[in-house]
């Protein structure tokens, strides 16, 4: 997702998963072909942002009108010009009516210029509206969606796509209109000068439809699997760019070319096929086009021969069947945008489309003072139906208590915080705070209540201050400072350029691991929880700044229930209870002394790293 920089008003997110290494096994590109959707029902959609600007649309309309009317009104006065004044010498005439075709021109450029300026606004609220909406559902959203998309496909849908919509709404409206009222119009005014004419113009229109009825059904295929295809390409790109340095440590830059250029080259493919269906539509049309205007001049040479017309009325005519067959080739000159922004909007509909896996149930409570009294009882989830991840995981931290959390990779630690924090909702079981199911709780206030600090620090583009003070928005500059002193970080904050106002870059680059951790463990100690989660807090820091972290854990974590993912055993001995999680089971619990008593798996992890072992808990 998009990285947002907190604000004092900002309305804060949920928490970013705990995703560690025993999070969800998945990860899948959204490159497949998409459903096809409604696109009478997309389109209705699109109205449904505009509609709620009518009065700009109707003085939009006012003016399509306007100019439309402008526009007829030259062919007309170039008939009469030839009739009344050309052929019969009539110089004076002649000279006023080219200067009211000159007004007529200038009045239809202010017109036009106005409608632009008026469509624009439109076209712009809309599309800011569609993406409130569409961000604003994201927010919404449960981690496991997020854990089967992409970052890079995502962050596609909220730019490209609707991108493609803003360019449509922006272009075609006007002319959508302009087209129905020029055809309408221009249709008249031939039927006035000449039935009989007007009725052979028409004779190419049954094909121009059937033309177009044809391509464009390949045209919005093609679109929909661009669409999908360029969300893809973004993902590998958003990917590669944030994992570079794994990329070049393993020497893996050909392998990331080359699936680049898989991906670059299915992009391509159905860019081509998209564009090819698009492109034919212009030439067709010409082509139907100047077989019409031939039979057009055939006829009315043949009529003028005949005495049945004058040359005025046949220049004019002529004149009309210009105009008349112009505006569908604008729209088909168009065609490839509206196809291309049907497809984004059907994209941006659909994550709009979804419903929350997570939501507060009618009757949820709020969560007001926290004892912090934790119950995991006869838990088992999966991330993936018929994978258990834990099984029947069962557990009761008292007020107060700290609870370590040991075990091999993939064990299920980071799973049983990222349920008390209800990032995923259990498969059985139940888990209570303070005898309260979380499930009945509000999300919000439950999540108030939990501080994190996990071993992927994520830092905003923007100062150390506002990093820290993400934590509670509405702390002062002092309470912030003082934050940093509890977790050790002031001191190497004062050597920073502007100290507290030094602007972070992405990811908090410009700093090492060990100084962004210090900073995550501040912003948890300002937000003052009821129940801390330290997944490997101290896991990038130096044995020395280790110490000092430990001594300010020891004062925040004092009458405050923490859960604590431990590397380094030596760093638990003091946790009230620790239990030691293989396969998903709790297969060991007790205190540091009692369970190395037992001689067991934790007393064989304990021993190994004293021995110089590597062992990956």
């Amino acid at each position: 997702m998009a990285e947002n920089r907190p604000r004092r008003d900002q309305t804060l997110p949920a928490p970013p998963p705990i995703m560690g290494r025993g999070g969800p096994p998945w990860r899948h590109l959204m490159g497949e072909k998409e459903r096809a959707k409604n696109r009478r029902g997309t389109l209705l959609r699109i109205w449904g942002y505009l509609k709620h600007q009518r009065w700009a649309l109707v003085w939009t309309v006012l003016l399509v009108v306007l100019s439309s009317g402008l526009d007829l009104m030259i062919p007309y006065l170039m008939g009469r010009a030839i009739d009344e004044y050309i052929l019969e010498n009539d110089l004076p005439g002649l000279a006023r009516t080219a200067l009211l075709m000159a007004g007529v021109a200038v009045a239809l450029s202010l017109t036009n210029w106005l409608q632009v300026y008026v469509i624009t606004g439109v076209s712009q609220r809309a599309v800011r509206d569609i993406r409130n909406d569409l961000f604003a559902r994201l927010q919404t959203l449960s981690l496991r969606f997020f854990d089967q998309h992409t970052h890079g496909e995502l962050m596609s849908r909220l730019t490209n796509d609707v991108e493609n919509v803003s360019n449509v709404l922006a272009d075609s409206i006007t002319q959508l209109i302009s087209t129905v009222l020029s055809v309408v119009g221009v249709a008249a005014m031939m039927f006035v000068i000449n039935a009989r004419l007007a009725l052979v113009s028409l004779v190419t229109i049954p094909l121009m439809m059937l033309l177009s009825r044809w391509i464009a059904k390949h045209t919005r295929r093609g679109f929909r699997e661009q669409q999908a295809s360029l969300g893809e390409l973004n993902g590998i790109i958003e990917e590669t760019v944030t994992g570079q340095r794994v990329v070049k440590a393993y020497v893996r830059e050909q392998a990331a070319i080359e699936q680049f250029d898989a991906a670059n080259q299915r992009l391509r493919r159905s860019a081509v096929y998209a564009q090819t269906f698009a492109g034919v539509m212009g030439p067709i049309n010409n082509f139907v086009n100047n077989v019409g205007f031939a039979i057009v001049a055939g006829a009315g040479g043949w009529m003028v021969v005949q005495g049945l017309a004058t040359v005025g009325t046949i220049a004019s005519f002529v004149n009309y069947a210009r105009q008349f067959s112009r505006p569908l080739n604008q729209i088909s000159n168009l065609y490839s945008t509206i196809q291309s922004a049907i497809a984004g909007a059907e994209r941006v509909f659909e994550v709009i489309d979804q419903v929350p896996e997570l939501q507060d149930a009618q009757d949820a409570q709020p969560l007001a003072q926290v004892q912090g009294d934790v119950v995991f009882k006869d838990v088992c989830f999966g991330y993936e139906v018929g994978v258990p991840v834990l099984k029947h995981v069962s557990l009761h931290a008292r007020s107060g208590q700290t609870i370590a959390l040991v075990g091999p990779t993939g064990a299920g630690k980071t799973t049983i915080v990222n349920l008390l924090t209800r990032f995923y909702d259990i498969d059985s079981g139940s888990v209570h705070i303070d005898g309260m199911d979380i499930r009945q709780i509000k999300m919000d206030d439950l999540r108030r209540t939990l501080g994190i600090v996990l071993q992927d620090t994520f830092l905003f583009s923007d100062t150390v201050m506002e990093n820290i003070r993400y934590g509670r928005l509405d702390a002062s500059d002092e309470e912030v400072v003082a934050a940093a002193r509890l977790a050790n970080a002031d001191q190497f904050i004062h050597r920073l350029p502007e100290g507290y106002h030094t602007e972070l870059s992405e990811r908090g680059s410009n700093i090492s691991q060990g100084q962004r951790q210090l900073l995550a463990i501040a912003r948890a100690i300002l937000a003052d929880p009821g129940i801390l989660i330290l997944d490997e807090a101290t896991s990038s820091v130096d044995t020395r700044t280790e110490k000092h972290i430990q001594e300010a854990m020891l004062r925040l974590m004092e009458g405050r229930t923490s859960f604590v993912i431990a590397h380094r055993l030596s760093t638990i001995r003091e946790a009230d209870e620790i239990l030691v999680i293989n396969d998903g089971e709790i297969i060991e619990r007790g205190t540091h002394e009692a369970l190395l008593g037992q001689k067991g798996f934790y007393h064989n992890l304990y021993m190994s790293q004293f021995k110089g072992q590597q062992v990956s808990l």
